[in-house]
C-alpha cells in the first residue's frame, strides 16, 4: 500500500534517491568527478548539479565531503590547483550545453 500512495518523480534515466539509493549516490559522486575535471569548487559544483541535474544541495554536498574525507590529500592537491584557475572557473557554469549531451546522467 505504501508504493500506492508515495510518488517518485523519476527522471527517465535517472536513479531514483528513494528506489535505489546507491546508484543515485554513485550517479551524484560521477558527476562531482566530472565538476572537478572542469576545475569547479564546491559551491560551483552544488550550483551546477542543482540546475542541470536537479540533485539537492544536501546531497551534493553530502557527497563531496565523503569523497573528500575519503582523499585528503588529492583534495588539498586539488584546492591548490584550481586556486590558480579562479577567473577560469566560472566559464563553465554559464555554458549549459557544455553539460548536456555527454554525459547521461545530465539532464
Amino acid at each position: 500500500m505504501y508504493h500506492q500512495n508515495h510518488h517518485h518523480h523519476h527522471h527517465l534515466h535517472l536513479p531514483c534517491l528513494h528506489c535505489h539509493p546507491q546508484s543515485y549516490i554513485r550517479m551524484v559522486q560521477y558527476m562531482i568527478e566530472r565538476c572537478l575535471l572542469l576545475h569547479m569548487n564546491r559551491q560551483q559544483c552544488v550550483t551546477a548539479l542543482a540546475k542541470y541535474a536537479s540533485i539537492r544541495p544536501c546531497i551534493t554536498v553530502t557527497v563531496w565531503k565523503e569523497l573528500q574525507k575519503e582523499n585528503r590529500e588529492f583534495f588539498e592537491a586539488y584546492f591548490h590547483a584550481i586556486s590558480q584557475y579562479k577567473p577560469f572557473m566560472g566559464y563553465y557554469i554559464q555554458r549549459k550545453h557544455r553539460f548536456q549531451g555527454k554525459n547521461r546522467f545530465w539532464k
